[in-house]
């Protein structure tokens, strides 16, 4: 069988992943920080990406071409938008992404990229220009995972974000481009790259903070990527 692939930004994301998984690291993939292990019989591939859309997308392609997996899982923390039943320590699972702030800013107001006219990903029959989609399939079996597990989680829409809401407004401004769950820094770039490729993929995330005024107090990072990795140590072993 081909392996499954788990990427996240930071080594903290993936920890309690490689310790279930018995992973050991591996070369082969350039720069990155790169493990392999087994989980539900099935052979797992555990890479950080490092932060951010750039980072995100050069060590995905790199993944993509050395392992030809079966399907990819990005995962991590995210903020969640006010409103959208998620709270800190919730599980969100991503039907589609989006750039959600790459576009136009004109006297109007902001305007996405099929302003410009010039699709991020052409092919297959699509034009995909701000809204990345994402496996269904996976994405629903991860959802019917969670719930007969007891997971508090949602699905919906993900935004990717370069600059951080910190605070309420942004974040409603973002939700006027776009609807969405579940704000981060890498999802979209990880969605295209494995567009580009046909690789399936399922994104998943623990929610460390609500989208709004910046209160780190309020925030439980250890908590929110120690649910999504719990969770999908579960969904794993039924892959």
């Amino acid at each position: 069988m081909d392996p499954i692939i788990v990427t996240a930004s930071t080594p903290m994301e993936l920890s309690l992943l490689g310790e279930a998984a018995c992973a050991v690291p591996i070369g082969g993939v350039g720069h990155l920080q790169a493990y392999r292990g087994a989980i539900g019989g099935r052979e797992i591939i555990l890479a950080v990406t490092g932060l951010g859309k750039v980072n995100a997308a050069c060590a995905t392609t790199l993944l993509l071409e050395r392992f030809r997996p079966e399907f990819a899982i990005n995962t991590g923390c995210g903020g969640a938008f006010a409103g959208c039943g998620l709270g800190v320590g919730g599980l969100a699972i991503a039907e589609s992404e989006s750039f959600a702030d790459e576009g136009v800013q004109t006297p109007e107001g902001w305007k996405g990229l099929d302003l410009i006219g010039i699709p991020v990903f052409q092919g297959r029959g699509e034009r995909i220009f701000n809204r990345v989609p994402l496996s269904g399939e996976l994405a629903a079996g991860a959802l019917a995972c969670a719930r007969e597990h007891g997971f508090a989680g949602g699905m919906g829409p993900f935004l990717t974000v370069s600059t951080c809401s910190g605070t309420a407004s942004q974040g409603e401004e973002l939700l006027r481009r776009f609807p969405g769950i579940c704000e981060n820094m890498e999802g979209a770039a990880v969605a295209q790259v494995a567009l580009i490729y046909g690789v399936p993929l399922l994104e998943v995330r623990g929610i460390s903070n609500m989208v709004e005024d910046r209160d780190p107090a309020r925030w439980d990072i250890r908590r929110a990527v120690a649910e999504a990795q719990r969770f999908l140590f579960i969904y794993l072993e039924k892959a």
